[in-house]
């Protein structure tokens, strides 16, 4: 079976697995949206896994890239823990407990565990049972959104909401055919090259047509 063949085959297994599991609508939107949103902008989407090296690569130019723009871009990031990462779900749910707790603080927390994802796969935590990494992440998140939220990330971990949160993302992720991270949508449509970062450069390179073509509609 070709490469294609089988990530299309993994593709059809999660959309199935996505529809089958659970058929619930989610209340709200998913995503963190960073920055306000914007109604008539070029809207990007991207999913990443936190643990995982290309999406941290990925993160500082299109973080660059949707500054340059200001309101003239919107991004909103979803998170797709992948399963071949270790604890991917545990840092994804981080997150999401973060994000209900302060949202300001949510993209503060995605480039902390970005920046010291050595902590959480691989050696650091082959002999750590779960409910050790989970204290872990705990103490982690804490160090980010500080003292006071102790108690009530603990609680997250426990908490139906944040599970389910993290369940639809990556089944939103699934059914827009999202195989691996990172993976970015404009507008819509896919990027290519899906699973490997882009440089700042091709961020410029895509968005600038999109914002020009805007400018010349008076949006």
């Amino acid at each position: 079976m070709g490469r294609s063949s089988r990530i299309l085959s993994f593709f059809l297994f999660l959309i199935f697995s996505a529809i089958k599991c659970e058929a619930q609508i989610p209340a709200e939107q998913d995503g963190f949206w960073f920055g306000k949103k914007a109604a008539e902008s070029v809207y990007v989407e991207a999913f990443f896994d936190p643990l995982c090296p290309d999406s941290r690569d990925s993160w500082p130019p299109l973080k660059k890239a949707v500054q340059y723009y200001g309101s003239r871009v919107t991004l909103v990031v979803h998170t797709f823990p992948l399963p071949y990462h270790d604890n991917a779900f545990a840092s994804s749910r981080a997150l999401h407990i973060a994000n209900k707790l302060n949202a300001t603080a949510t993209y503060n927390l995605l480039e902390a565990f970005f920046d010291h994802q050595e902590l959480f796969y691989g050696a650091s935590t082959l002999n750590m049972s779960r409910a050790s990494v989970v204290d872990q992440i705990v103490k982690f998140v804490t160090m980010e959104l500080g003292a006071s939220f102790l108690s009530a990330i603990e609680s997250g971990f426990t908490d139906s909401e944040t599970d389910h949160a993290t369940r639809f993302a990556f089944k939103y992720g699934c059914l827009r055919g999202v195989y691996g991270t990172p993976f970015f949508f404009i507008n819509g449509f896919p990027v290519p090259d899906a699973g490997s970062p882009l440089d700042y450069e091709s961020w410029r390179k895509i968005i600038d047509p999109l914002v020009t073509k805007k400018i010349k509609m008076g949006v």
